[in-house]
């Protein structure tokens, strides 16, 4: 099947993509048309979309105690024929995950009651099933006395899935200057601020990938890279081989190819089930939004690589199968 980016020329940014029942929904950043949160797209293909409305009303005054003016990256697990949306909401300085519930992938999704987290900032939940059943909450919040302050990601267990165990541990924290976000941000105090977000994880031969967006969603610095471990109960931070100087990021900005800050990823099998694409956002210069995008995802050894960001005809079997070791 053949494509050419951006799938969906119309802004869906932080998307995730579901796969249900041979067909793909993408729920994405925002407050919709209708006044209600986050919007949804529908897709046999991962490569024909249609905008199919909006996922959550708003939460009722009082709920959380600071206004809802953002609604971010949601993301969806499905667990015995019921659809879990985790969700962060805030005000943008104060943000935390909750978890909306619903019947159908489409909607519509009912907050629960729940928060999982308590850190003052929290963003962008993705929840990764390890293969003897056990659930893990990974996220993205702030760190104030690491060496290269900024956001980084964390990760808690799962209790059920309205509960977190309460002992997160950071993933991966800045290490490298390809992650700045600003180096002199004003509403952090004038700070070098350094961002991680949007994790999401994959298994293969034993080891977990954990990918995120590190840099500046705004601008040219964003990009994807990745940590990476054999033990989920390893002492200290994963691995991350993407230092921006010996090996790049594996998604980062193409100017000559009309490509600026793709980042926050999810990733699916394609429609035939033998290879893996990553789905992520772009800026639109034109429109300044930030749209769809999907390129191939696989491994070189144990290197994670995406074959992007593409931007001409591009085939979602261009690529060798991926290794039915993957998981």
């Amino acid at each position: 099947m053949n494509y050419t980016n951006p799938v969906y020329p119309h802004s869906a940014p932080d998307p995730f993509a579901l796969q249900h029942h041979g067909e793909y929904w993408c729920y994405f950043t925002g407050l919709q048309p209708d006044g209600r949160a986050f919007g949804i797209l529908h897709s046999p293909d991962l490569i024909h979309w249609r905008y199919a409305g909006s996922a959550l009303d708003r939460l009722p005054p009082g709920v959380i105690p600071y206004p809802d003016t953002c609604y971010w990256a949601p993301e969806v697990t499905v667990l015995d024929g019921r659809f879990y949306l985790y969700y962060s909401v805030g005000n943008e300085e104060n943000m935390q995950i909750r978890v909306a519930v619903a019947e159908q992938p489409g909607g519509p999704f009912v907050d629960s009651g729940h928060r999982l987290t308590q850190e003052t900032f929290a963003i962008d939940a993705h929840v990764f099933r390890d293969d003897d059943g056990s659930a893990y909450l990974f996220y993205a919040t702030d760190y104030f006395d690491h060496p290269r302050v900024g956001t980084g990601t964390a990760f808690d267990r799962l209790l059920d899935l309205f509960t977190l165990a309460g002992r997160p541990r950071p993933v991966t924290r800045a290490r490298f200057d390809w992650q700045i976000y600003d180096p002199q941000r004003a509403s952090k105090g004038n700070v070098c601020w350094h961002t991680l977000e949007g994790p999401f994880v994959l298994k293969r031969q034993g080891l977990y990938y954990q990918m995120f967006s590190g840099g500046n969603w705004q601008n040219a610095s964003y990009g994807l890279g990745y940590g990476v471990t054999d033990s989920l109960e390893r002492e200290g931070e994963w691995d991350q081989p993407c230092d921006g100087v010996n090996q790049m990021p594996v998604l980062r900005s193409r100017p000559e190819l009309g490509v600026i800050g793709p980042g926050h990823n999810s990733v699916v099998r394609s429609p035939d089930g033998q290879s893996w694409v990553c789905v992520y956002h772009r800026w639109q210069p034109e429109t300044h939004e930030r749209v769809l995008a999907i390129d191939l995802l696989d491994w070189e050894e144990d290197r994670l690589v995406v074959y992007g960001p593409t931007n001409t005809a591009s085939s979602l079997a261009s690529r060798p199968l991926v290794s039915s070791e993957s998981g």
